[in-house]
């Protein structure tokens, strides 16, 4: 009884250390929420009821009834895209993954038959890898490290959709606003070409002044293609990076602009406080460093010792002719077994030596990281204030100055004082300028998501928000 006792004990020990909560992937999205206020808003599920199905459909179809503003972009994918979906389930096969390698093997029972002339002997034997079950407590301790290594890996790839998404929008918006002033700009030339194809017929305008005017619309007809493809593009690729299908995509409708310029820029202190409490790249690699540390003794003691503890308990069987009854002659055996992996000819050298050179790499990618941290940021405002500077400019100035002139043209052709051709070039210059315009605060609103992205420790490519100074002006062509 008292031996039943302690045997019972001793499996209950091993089930309390062996239990590992499992891997929760809702309370790991709610986190991610939590960490992520920016991108998403609270607006993370992953979907695997009916109900929650449905409800991510009504709320796709409430918001494709309306234009799209860019937060409503956000929250579209978040609830209709299947690639968030295929995102957030590979977080949690990572963290489901991370979560087993921190439990403790089951164990082997072994079952064995010999027969020896008239003896029969069973054997069975329970074993377990004791070396499992000293070093458990660090292994969880490195699970445990792991998993949240997961959650921040999810946060990061949902960062960088969230980033495609409004990168996608800008772009779409812009490409639309774009098609209507290439739109302008067609129709002005095809005038300005028909007007001087009379001219020339009645001998007013030379062959080489009606040449410049059709040499004008020809460019903006190829203009205002490349513009339809490329309202197209962007589309389709906001389509594309929201998840829609066919039907959504024919109901998608985007505001006819971009939204206007905030008052006022962000500022750089407020930038620098916010990025070293967010970066998820941060995270991730000081994350990487403790678990690399954790892991150098344990591995080092794997590699050079291993040790299995099993118990046994045998029966022999005496089946002699001259028993009485079959099997009358019946002996148990108990005992244990244990084996040892003896260190004769690998000590563990090289696997040593690879231990901590991963240590190193991950203390000094820790480092990188800070410093690299610090670099983007700076590289990233000076994108992001550049930008808001020149849409500003744009805004505040040469627009202006354009409406200006163009209305004094107006008063100088109503006057008699010029030509229609040069009102003609005047309003292409106008409409070139505010095509300038559109292009700067697309720049913004690109390098405002790009800022926003590296702020959280994932920078977007430097080409997606370079400050854009070019103005287009096609206003040679008229004069």
């Amino acid at each position: 009884m008292r031996r039943d006792l302690r045997l019972g004990a001793v499996a209950a020990a091993l089930l309390a250390l062996a239990g590992c909560a499992t891997v929760n992937i809702d309370q790991a999205v709610a986190d991610t929420d939590q960490a992520l206020p920016g991108f998403t808003e609270g607006n993370l599920e992953l979907r695997r009821t009916p109900q929650q199905l449905e409800a991510r459909e009504q709320l796709a179809s409430e918001l494709l009834a309306r234009p799209l503003a860019m937060d409503d972009a956000v929250r579209l994918a978040l609830a209709n895209s299947p690639t968030v979906q295929a995102l957030i389930a590979q977080g949690w096969n990572d963290m489901a993954l991370a979560d087993q390698a921190g439990r403790i093997a089951n164990p082997v029972f072994t079952f064995e038959r010999m027969r020896l002339g008239e003896e029969l002997e069973i054997a069975r034997l329970l074993s377990i890898g004791l070396l499992d079950l000293i070093t458990l407590p660090q292994r969880q301790a490195i699970a445990r490290s792991q998993i949240e290594q997961g959650r921040v890996q999810l946060a990061t790839r949902i960062v960088e959709h969230v980033n495609a998404v409004r990168l996608a929008w800008v772009h779409a918006v812009t490409s639309q606003q774009s098609l209507g002033y290439a739109q302008q700009v067609y129709q002005a030339a095809e005038a300005s070409a028909e007007l001087a194809r009379r001219m020339h017929q009645v001998g007013n305008f030379t062959r080489l002044q009606r040449a410049r005017q059709q040499a004008f619309y020809a460019d903006a007809a190829a203009q205002l293609t490349s513009a339809t493809h490329a309202r197209t593009a962007a589309r389709e690729e906001l389509v594309r990076q929201l998840g829609l299908n066919t039907t959504q995509a024919e109901q998608l409708k985007l505001p006819e602009r971009l939204p206007d310029l905030p008052k006022e820029p962000r500022q750089p202190a407020e930038m620098v406080l916010m990025a070293f409490q967010q970066r998820l790249d941060v995270q991730l690699a000081r994350l990487q460093l403790q678990v690399a540390g954790k892991a150098q003794g344990l591995n080092l003691l794997n590699s050079v010792v291993d040790v299995e503890l099993g118990v046994r308990h045998d029966t022999l069987f005496d089946n002699a002719p001259d028993q009485p009854h079959l099997g009358a002659d019946r002996e148990n055996r108990n005992g244990f077994e244990l084996s040892v992996r003896i260190p004769l000819f690998d000590w563990g050298g090289a696997q040593r030596a690879a231990m901590n050179a991963q240590s190193l790499a991950a203390a000094n990618r820790y480092d990188a990281v800070i410093r690299t941290a610090s670099s983007q940021l700076r590289e990233s405002y000076s994108a992001y204030r550049s930008a808001y500077d020149l849409a500003r400019h744009y805004r505040d100035e040469i627009v202006p100055l354009r409406q200006a002139i163009s209305e004094e043209s107006q008063l100088r052709y109503n006057g008699m004082l010029i030509g229609v051709f040069e009102l003609l070039a005047d309003t292409r210059d106008q409409i070139a300028t505010v095509t300038a315009s559109i292009n700067a605060l697309q720049q913004f609103w690109l390098a405002d998501a790009g800022l926003a992205s590296t702020l959280v420790g994932k920078p977007v490519a430097s080409g997606s928000t370079r400050v854009s100074t070019s103005s287009g002006s096609g206003g040679d062509a008229g004069h």
